[in-house]
This record gives structure tokens, sequence and C-alpha cells, in this order.
């Protein structure tokens, strides 16, 4: 009875959040706060200021919120996360809190450090998004001294290169100076929830998403066998390189048909160009006429004609066809003299 009223006094083990996070000026951060199940329906808000005796309401559940202060509960996963813009060196001491009706509020402390320059441990995004069965890998950069390791939110920590937390295997890689990378490896649905990076007094909180891995459906004429495309990480061709694939071939063969049926068109078309030139060639040569004329002079010795008629002229005309490029000599029958005095 007595440990059940001073835990209710000083709020231990009420909420659990970070103690200390480096921030650089004009960042904005989220802080997560997690509380017990007993303050779910409870009003729960930010308060800011180093004593809690007079610290000032930042933002609360049941009044709207906007500007520098935000504030956000999952009732689910019994976090309430409060995010501060803008941060100036005056953005130091808060306090997360759970209103309490008839008695003290529940609350835990965390300071803000406020830097000009780089973060002492900072991460490049609070939040990271991963799928079931596959892994994520968080890279926490810190300048600070201390111990490295990877907490959960009200769960446990892993300090060690090698470990898991609530059945998530956890690997810690410091080969890098200055940088220790997390890798979350089959990840479930549970793994979803708060993490941070803590090296010596610094913690910086990390929100892990763990969602089902997309599914794209693809045409049953494409893939009559297959609904959804492969995963990233498979080594399966998505559905549309193949149908792209597909299509290149097609065209391929398209213009290869064509090029083929231009081609023997062409040859067709020069045939009968060809045979039309010869036979009109042929036509024009059916019908030719020679005509050989011979002047000869007959001696009196051969002639028993009169000195008028010692000249004779022969005058021979021959006719004759030819076919193919082929000569037809004429026969002596085709002949004919004719003497003229």
């Amino acid at each position: 009875m007595i440990l059940v009223i001073l835990t209710g006094l000083t709020g231990i083990h009420s909420i659990t959040t970070v103690s200390e996070v480096s921030v650089k000026a004009g960042d904005s951060i989220i802080i997560p706060c997690l509380y017990d199940s007993q303050y779910i329906n409870h009003v729960k808000f930010l308060c800011k200021g180093p004593n809690w005796s007079s610290c000032s309401y930042a933002a609360k559940t049941n009044q709207p919120s906007s500007g520098k202060f935000s504030i956000s509960d999952d009732k689910n996963q019994r976090i309430f996360t409060v995010t501060i813009k803008d941060l100036t060196d005056k953005d130091t001491d808060y306090w997360c809190a759970v209103e309490i009706d008839k008695g003290p509020d529940v609350r835990e402390y965390f300071l803000l450090s406020v830097t000009e320059g780089t973060p002492r441990l900072y991460v490049d995004h609070q939040e990271i998004t991963g799928f079931i069965g596959q892994n994520i890998m968080i890279s926490c950069q810190y300048s600070n001294s201390g111990e490295v390791r990877w907490c959960r939110l009200g769960s446990s920590c892993v300090r060690r290169p090698l470990g898991s937390i609530d059945g998530t295997q956890v690997t810690i890689n410091t080969s890098v100076p200055n940088v220790f990378t997390v890798t979350m490896s089959g990840l479930r649905t549970e793994s979803s929830g708060w993490y941070w990076c803590a090296t010596g007094d610094l913690q910086m909180p990390v929100h892990v998403t763990v969602n089902e891995q997309p599914t794209t459906t693809t045409l049953a004429t494409t893939r009559p066998s297959t609904t959804s495309s492969p995963t990233p990480n498979t080594p399966d061709e998505p559905s549309a390189s193949l149908d792209l694939k597909n299509l290149i071939i097609s065209l391929n063969l398209l213009i290869v048909t064509v090029i083929v049926i231009l081609f023997i068109w062409f040859m067709l078309k020069k045939h009968k160009q060809t045979k039309a030139a010869a036979s009109a060639t042929t036509a024009a040569e059916e019908d030719v006429t020679y005509c050989n004329t011979d002047n000869l002079r007959q001696t009196s010795s051969q002639s028993s004609y009169t000195a008028g008629d010692a000249d004779v002229v022969y005058n021979s005309v021959v006719f004759f066809r030819t076919k193919s490029e082929q000569s037809v000599e004429a026969n002596d029958g085709n002949v004919t003299y004719s003497t003229l005095a």
C-alpha cells in the first residue's frame, strides 16, 4: 500500500521517456512518452519549465494545438508524443505529464540540449518504415563519449554487437568512427514502436513502423498464373518489365515481316519490268529486210552479148527473219536476180 502511494506521488514507473536529447537550433524534435495502462483515458500534457511546481502548459490532449507545440495520444500503444518546432536556446526543460483528477499529476522530466552546430547525437530521420520479414538500418551519428546501445521505449536495450529486442534480432556495427549502425532483421508487426539510439547520457528517439509487403495486381493475359508482382528484394523481374520485353519482341518481329514483304514485292516488280522490256525488244526485231546490191562488170570473153550489154548490174534482195538474237541465212531459193540494161 505504501509502495502504491509513493508511486502515485513520485510518478515512478508511470511515465517513461528520454532523459536528454541533443538538438540543433531551428530544427524540430518529437519526444515519445510511454504511460501505464491505468492512464489510457486521462488527459496528457506537456509542461515547460525546469521546476514542476512552476512549469506552464505547452500542449494538452483535450485542447487543440497549433504552432510551436503539438501533442497526440496513441491509446493502443499507450504512448503520447509531443512535437516541438523552431527550437531555441530557451527550449530546454520539459515534462511529460498525465493529469490526475483527485491527486497529484504524474510526470517525467526530459532535457533538450540545444546547440548552434551539429548535435552531439542525431539521426537523419526520426521516423522509418520497414516491411514484414525484411530488414531496416538506422545510422546513429555521435560526437560524445559513452556506451553505445539501442533501446526500445519501455523495454530492453542491446549493448553488444548481437542481441534481440522482443523477438527481433538486432545487430550493432561500430566499425565506422563516430557512427554506429543498427540493423533490425526479420521484422514483425510487433516490431513497430518507439526506439532510441544512446551514447553516454544522450538519447535520440526513432519511430519504426512495420507494414505488410506491398503487392501489385497484373493482367491475367500477361501473367495467367500470377496475381501479384514480386517484392523489391526478390530476384524475379516485375511484370511491367516482362510486358515491355514482350512488346519489344513483337515490334521486332513485325519490322522483320514488313521488310521481307517489301523485298519480295520489289523482286517481283523488277522481274515484271525485265520481262516487259525483253518482249518489246523481241517484237521490234521480228521483221527485218536486208538489201544487198552488187555492181559487176562483165568482160567480153564471158558473154556473147553486144558491146552495149557489157555493163551488167545485179541486184539481189534477201528476205529473212531474226529471232532471239540468232541469224537466219537466206536460202538460194529466196534470192531474186534482175538484169538491167
